[in-house]
């Protein structure tokens, strides 16, 4: 297997396991949102340090990371903003909202799109432009029906897009950027678990070992396809793993119509059909533009 091959099929996996998830919160014994998320940052400090080990080598550069606080400081932002995506989705999860989540792994990249351009002066393409404008007519579309947001879907998207907006600003490598975020906000989580604790006389991820485990068990089943994930990215172009991402929410999305039982009313479908045809034009324009390019690379003026 080449190198390119291997590089899509970590990039495929990564995604796959993702997008499974919402089975592992599903069977989760006493699923609560706000003990499952302070697990997951607890536990993505030694996870996050192991991962850092095997990528680096040499482990952590302390002095590094203090010194730059500018990095230090953006990646607190980042983790405060990561965390807000993390409990709209983990509320998802847990309150049987897996289409919402899915809806909002779809919107995401649109809103990258939207931020790229009006924050940062990217360029917009025809093909994002149309996609952008197909998004915006689905969600309103919903809006005008239900008469609210589908603001789980919505929260997901715009805050997710706004960490990848400031994990842009950082400077430490990726590894050492995760282990970071985790580690800042432990304090809070330890201390929001001790609060509960003190307040209710008992957790739910308390009950016994094994629940306590799954709970643990959150950080390294999110965490870990990010290590195949980085993989890829080295070794695999930007364009195709872009296009990879939509794995994820896709699985999601079949997962809560075909096996949860989730309600798919025409209302969401007509909300998919057009955040799904404006991705559709943004696929095709990177495929004809990839094809471009290779033409180019054979064939110079």
């Amino acid at each position: 297997m080449n190198n390119t091959r291997y590089g899509t099929f970590m990039a495929a996996f990564s995604f796959v396991i993702w997008g499974l998830l919402p089975i592992y919160y599903r069977y989760l014994p006493n699923a609560s949102m706000d003990e499952l998320l302070a697990w997951r940052i607890i536990g993505s400090v030694p996870v996050g340090f192991l991962i850092v080990l095997g990528i680096t080598r040499r482990g952590l550069n302390w002095k590094e990371i203090w010194l730059d606080k500018k990095s230090l400081w953006y990646t607190f932002v980042a983790s405060s903003l990561m965390c807000i995506s993390w409990s709209a989705f983990t509320w998802a999860l847990t309150h049987h909202r897996v289409i919402d989540a899915s809806l909002g792994f779809f919107i995401g990249p649109l809103v990258s799109v939207a931020l790229g351009v009006f924050i940062l002066g990217d360029r917009l393409s025809k093909g994002k432009l149309i996609a952008i404008v197909l998004a915006t007519i689905g969600v309103m579309y919903q809006v005008i029906h239900y008469g609210q947001l589908p603001v789980i879907a919505l929260t997901m998207g715009l805050f997710f897009a706004l960490y990848g907006l400031y994990k842009k600003k950082i400077n430490y490598d990726w590894s050492t950027t995760l282990f970071v975020e985790a580690l800042l906000l432990t304090p809070v989580a330890l201390a929001y678990l001790l609060y509960k604790q003190w307040a209710t006389g008992e957790l739910a991820s308390g009950t016994d070992t094994t629940t306590l485990l799954l709970y643990f068990g959150s950080a390294p089943i999110t965490l870990l396809p990010l290590v195949f994930y980085s993989i890829a990215i080295r070794i695999t172009n930007l364009s195709t793993v872009g296009l990879m991402q939509y794995i994820e929410p896709s699985l999601q999305f079949v997962l809560a119509v075909m096996f949860f039982g989730e309600l798919f009313d025409e209302v969401k479908a007509v909300t998919f059909a057009f955040i799904w045809a404006g991705l559709l034009f943004t696929i095709f324009e990177s495929i004809i533009k990839g094809h471009r390019r290779k033409k180019l690379v054979k064939h110079p003026l």
